[in-house]
């Protein structure tokens, strides 16, 4: 009988095999340092690329600038031009209010019964300052004011007896808010 030594030829083999498998992971791993590469030339490049546009963004920005500054500019001369309107409007409304405030008031005197000996107007606050042959002509003339649409909340500040030229004359001292929107009558609710 003849016997064969197999054991040379098993580590053979295996020796065949672990080189084949260090060859193996030797390529992987330089595959896989090649794909590294090319990925890094690639981001790389990108990279370049997009500073290449933030730069070119950055030049454009510092042309828009002065364009930027202009605006700026025309915002602020826009907003002084509506103060400078706003103020107009407010002295028109003001002025007007005045004007239609007295309007009223001398429309509601009743000259042979109701003298007045000042008118002071400070904001909307105005003061009303006179002689009355009565208490019945003073409470007349305070409910024709009320009715006024620019003159609201009239109040009685002061009464009292006052003689002038030998005759019992009632004098008066009234306060009242001048307005230059009528006021808003609330609507009452319609009944069933």
């Amino acid at each position: 009988m003849l016997r064969i030594n197999l054991l040379p030829v098993r580590q053979l083999k295996k020796r065949a095999k672990a080189r084949n498998q260090i060859f193996t992971m030797i390529l992987a791993f330089c595959c896989l340092l090649v794909f590294l590469g090319f990925v890094g030339v690639l981001q790389n490049g990108m990279l370049h690329s997009l500073n290449n546009q933030i730069a070119q963004l950055n030049k454009q920005k510092d042309a828009f600038k002065p364009i930027l500054a202009q605006i700026e500019t025309m915002k602020k001369q826009k907003q002084e031009l509506e103060r400078k309107t706003a103020i107009i409007k407010t002295l028109r409304a003001e002025s007007s209010l005045t004007v239609r405030v007295l309007d009223d008031v001398a429309k509601y005197v009743d000259n042979k019964r109701l003298w007045l000996d000042s008118l002071s107007q400070q904001g909307p606050n105005l003061s009303l300052t006179g002689v009355a042959l009565d208490n019945e002509t003073v409470a007349q003339f305070m409910d024709k004011l009320k009715s006024s649409e620019f003159i609201i909340d009239v109040n009685l500040a002061n009464s009292s007896l006052k003689v002038i030229a030998g005759r019992n004359l009632k004098s008066f001292v009234m306060t009242c808010t001048t307005t230059a929107q009528p006021p808003v009558e609330v609507a009452a609710a319609p009944k069933k």
